[in-house]
């Protein structure tokens, strides 16, 4: 009999973002799915090696905040051996902005929105609508905060959205930005969408479906 694959949901961070309602929504469905969960509000979850060696993915809710540099290592560590690391937003490409080991990990950090929500499609890649996180998702309109990202070049990008008019920054209107993508690292998968500010993001069908499947995709 194969026992249950073990999620560990580490939330905190900047309130904004509403990391426990947040989560307590994918926690329900990863224990749906048969997942034993665990839900940690400290960082000092990643100084546990055990329990990181138990773990076969790490979802992650936490924005701004500063890491440490063992709990950052400990972090690294576990996903280069095979724990699989997922977030959506500010959670996972807006955490830790001083710690570049961790940005090379997740492959991308947030660095501007505009001021005020904007409307924009997001567009899947169309040689990666039969990747797992994609399949059955066509493109989709959302308005929220639109990110503006430095991105590692080695990401998979899955799906991209045009930069919308932006008064302050004009010049940046119409770049392709990615929305979501996926990497490895080590023995390790990552997952990450740019949606999710708020629990209406969670909701729209498709953001739902590529957070259920990017979970699925990056467990050991």
């Amino acid at each position: 009999m194969t026992s249950a694959k073990h999620a560990l949901v580490v939330r905190g961070g900047w309130d904004g973002h509403v990391p426990v309602a947040a989560t307590d929504r994918y926690v329900t469905a990863l224990k749906a799915d048969g997942y034993a969960v665990t839900v940690s509000d400290t960082l000092d979850s990643y100084l546990d090696e055990d329990l990181l060696a138990a773990t076969d993915l790490v979802v992650q809710c936490w924005t701004m905040g500063e890491i440490t540099g063992p709990q950052a290592e400990g972090l690294c560590r576990a996903v280069h051996a095979g724990t699989g690391l997922a977030g959506w937003h500010g959670g996972i490409i807006d955490a830790f902005r001083t710690e570049t080991r961790y940005q090379l990990m997740t492959g991308g950090q947030f660095v501007y929105h505009p001021r005020e929500f904007t409307t924009y499609q997001v567009r899947p890649v169309p040689e990666k609508a039969d990747h797992p996180v994609m399949s059955g998702i066509e493109p989709f309109t959302v308005t929220t905060e639109q990110y503006y990202l430095h991105v590692d070049p080695a990401i998979d990008v899955l799906a991209v959205t045009e930069y919308g008019p932006d008064a302050e920054h004009p010049e940046l209107a119409g770049t392709s930005v990615p929305v979501t993508w996926t990497r490895l690292w080590g023995a390790g998968r990552v997952f990450v969408t740019t949606i999710g500010h708020s629990l209406a993001d969670l909701e729209v069908p498709q953001v739902d479906a590529m957070i259920r499947k990017g979970m699925a995709w990056a467990t050991r």
